[in-house]
């Protein structure tokens, strides 16, 4: 006889198909009551930058929105490189998340190797903020209007020096841009994140920053740093006495600063779908659009294979950038 058509092996296999289906059901059960846990989001950059100026309000907004916490995680080092390889390596089960940003469409062309590819190892969700770069200046030490500024730097080359979130970041670029358009020679001085490099430049111990505005805002409102001027052909509605790029002969320095939301490759599709929800969503709440808006920045609505373009078009423009102006690692 043969065992398979036994009445208990019968039993057996019926048993084994019913657990298993027992256990999809609870799957696709916990899938649509997600979040049901706290959401972890990877901010590749200390605390006080400017992916911490975006993340944190957003964090706060989304824990309204789902009842649950989205909470941040800040792992600075490697111009955000190092915390962009640790989120590519998150298991992607919808409860790790990266905030990256300009930077990271900067450093394939600065990094001869990076243990993450975004395109490889991300999904593109949407990009939650756009802001332009500023200059801002030591109060104490340096003059309080361009003109002067640009005298005193050209009269002595090499002298004063400009601090940067690090190496291969849109603060660097955006300086060596500015060196190479101006002619002018500024020292680079890399630090592990926009927030150590800003403290720095309020105590004096760097003379400038080409900072996002969203980071340097509220130190701007609060006197402890000038702005002299910000990138592009228009003025920012949040600094409407701070002249743009153009103004002051520099038309074709447009540098701007964004951040977006990325999930680990293999994220369900359908948690995907819910977290741009939970972005667009955000965007139209109070607290973000005053934030935003306090911030020099605005809310692109780009998500999904859009922002995913949008990477790529920036990934050939820095790289472009980076050819030009001959930055380097420092």
């Amino acid at each position: 006889m043969n065992p398979l058509n036994t009445t208990s092996t019968r039993r057996s296999v019926l048993s084994l198909a019913a657990a298993a289906l027992a256990s999809i059901s609870l799957g696709a059960y916990a899938d649509s009551n997600w979040p049901s846990k706290p959401v972890n989001l990877i901010v590749p950059f200390p605390a006080g930058g400017g992916t911490d100026t975006f993340a944190r309000p957003f964090s706060a907004q989304f824990s309204k929105q789902s009842g649950k916490t989205l909470v941040i995680d800040n792992r600075g080092g490697a111009g955000g490189n190092l915390g962009a390889g640790i989120a590519a390596k998150a298991a992607p089960d919808g409860y790790t998340f990266f905030m990256g940003a300009v930077h990271h469409s900067i450093a394939p062309s600065m990094y001869p190797k990076l243990d993450y590819d975004l395109e490889r190892d991300f999904v593109p969700l949407a990009l939650v903020a756009s802001v332009p770069h500023v200059l801002v200046v030591n109060t104490k030490t340096m003059p309080s209007d361009f003109k002067s500024f640009m005298e005193l730097v050209r009269s002595k080359p090499g002298r004063f020096n400009y601090g940067s979130a690090g190496g291969g970041t849109s603060h660097h670029l955006a300086g060596e841009l500015f060196k190479f358009q101006s002619k002018t020679f500024i020292t680079h001085i890399p630090y592990r994140g926009a927030g150590p490099a800003l403290q720095d430049l309020i105590a004096g111990n760097v003379d400038m920053m080409f900072d996002g505005l969203g980071s340097s805002a509220q130190h701007i409102k609060g006197g402890r740093i000038k702005a002299l001027m910000v990138s592009g052909n228009k003025r920012n509605p949040a600094f409407p006495d701070v002249p743009c790029a153009a103004e002051l002969g520099m038309p074709d320095y447009n540098v701007n600063t964004w951040y977006g939301l990325w999930a680990p490759k293999g994220t369900p599709a359908d948690i995907q779908t819910r977290m741009i929800e939970e972005v667009r969503k955000a965007a139209t709440a109070d607290d973000i659009k005053t934030s935003w808006s306090n911030s020099g920045a605005e809310f692109p609505n780009l998500t999904g294979p859009q922002f995913g373009a949008f990477v790529n078009a920036e990934i050939k423009k820095w790289a472009a950038v980076v050819k030009a102006s001959g930055a380097k690692l420092d």
